[in-house]
């Protein structure tokens, strides 16, 4: 008989968690307290469509992701396809993402090109294990460095500004590096970026998991939120859900880590303290379904004055649909007062972007605009971040406690995710 084993939380992780309990043979019950599972990954109903509330897209390095695809039979319905990036830069969208649209970008000198095209190429052939040597390295005078005052003004500053604010003096260069490299490494050659999909998006991963854990006799409990782990002589006993209290043999939680102090009020004092010293950046992320496209890039990296965001994803330039779907995220600390403006600011906005970016867009052309929030959606990654954090096994014998944050310097995404839930699930069922 395996042990029965409490899940914190059904995105990625903690159904990559659950899942490999229960192939393993022991009893995992996941507790979400939103009424669908996938986290950040859920999809909802966006007038007749269903599909994510935030974008996610698949890199050809997502190895752990694609391994469970092929475990669960759906590797058939993974799509992959060349995708553009452009840029909007004085008034002017421009090509970008390969070395003929870096050559022909207006706006650059020729030796910052240089600089920034090396660092980039240099960044992709770094090896993903040597990115302890950037962990106590500042992103932005690393960058600065490596391409100069010119090309880190034109094309990184404003990445930083409209997504970090106050924070963006003090990231680490590693967790930088990681996202360069894994959109570096997703192409098909030097001159095509290959991105991929997933018929009917993230849903149909997610819900084949939860039926997998449901089919080797887990549970996945929706609209169940965890109130308290209870911790007895340095020991988990259980959890209050519900107003009741369930006893188990192990919990393990993926929620997000600035949760994990009011959830485990009895933890040891100083492990409190270094969950509540974490820092997340929010998100409104507006979507917008439009009769036709913007552009016929995927990726939009914006720098105007105008506009307030590091860019846009234009989702439908990599999975077709029958409208067009854009993704507009704004990005600020959550104690920002721009979080607290209404969602008609947001969705404002994006309206007047689209049409500056494209004019033969009209009022007509939008077809439905929704805006999202998520409070702790990015981890504010300083230099030497991980050692701030207590390993994933709490000094609390049974307690695991992880989130999108521990797979630093990898940014957070569903193929980590799956990849650090199952490792974990092994380590704990140990």
């Amino acid at each position: 008989m395996g042990q029965r084993i409490a899940v914190l939380g059904a995105g990625p992780m903690g159904l990559a968690v659950a899942y490999q309990l229960a192939r393993d043979g022991h009893q995992p019950v996941v507790f979400e307290a939103d009424d669908r599972v996938g986290g950040m990954a859920a999809g909802f109903d966006f007038s007749g469509l269903t599909i994510e509330r935030y974008y996610h897209f698949h890199c050809i390095s997502d190895t752990a992701f694609l391994q469970l695809l092929g475990e669960l039979g759906l590797s058939d319905q993974m799509h992959w396809h060349a995708t553009r990036m452009g840029y909007w830069y004085q008034d002017r969208l421009q090509a970008w993402g390969n070395p003929l649209a870096l050559l022909k970008f207006r706006g650059l000198g020729l030796a910052a090109k240089f600089r920034y095209g090396l660092h980039a190429f240099l960044s992709t052939k770094r090896k993903r294990e040597d990115w302890k040597a950037l962990d106590h390295v500042e992103a932005t005078g690393w960058i600065r460095r490596w391409v100069g005052a010119e090309a880190y003004e034109v094309l990184w500053r404003r990445l930083f500004d409209y997504k970090f604010y106050d924070y963006s003096s003090n990231l680490s260069a590693a967790w930088i590096w990681s996202r360069i490299r894994r959109i570096g490494t997703s192409r098909a050659s030097l001159f095509e970026e290959k991105l991929g999909y997933l018929e009917g998006g993230s849903d149909t991963l997610l819900n084949a998991m939860r039926d997998d854990i449901v089919k080797h006799g887990g549970e996945v409990r929706l609209g169940s939120p965890v109130a308290k782990v209870v911790i007895a002589q340095d020991q988990v006993r259980g959890v209050e859900s519900g107003g009741q209290f369930e006893a188990f043999d192990k919990v393990v939680s993926t929620i997000p880590l600035p949760y994990v102090p009011r959830v485990m009020p009895d933890l040891p004092p100083a492990v409190l303290a270094q969950f509540q010293a974490v820092r997340n950046i929010a998100v409104v992320c507006v979507i917008v379904k439009l009769r036709k496209q913007v552009t016929e890039n995927f990726w939009v990296n914006t720098n105007d004055p105008e506009m307030d965001i590091p860019g846009l994803v234009e989702y439908t330039n990599l999975r077709p649909l029958d409208q067009h779907i854009v993704y507009v995220p704004f990005y600020m600390p959550g104690e920002h007062a721009k979080y607290a403006d209404p969602d008609q600011v947001f969705l404002d906005k994006v309206r007047r972007y689209l049409k500056k970016i494209n004019p033969s867009l009209s009022d007509a052309d939008f077809l439905d605009m929704r805006a999202s929030r998520y409070r702790h959606a990015q981890p504010i990654c300083e230099p030497g971040y991980l050692d701030r954090l207590p390993a994933p096994a709490l000094p609390v014998r049974g307690l695991w406690v992880a989130d999108t944050s521990y797979y630093y310097p990898e940014d957070r995404g569903i193929s980590e995710s799956i990849d650090f839930g199952l490792k974990m699930a092994k380590d704990a069922a140990a």
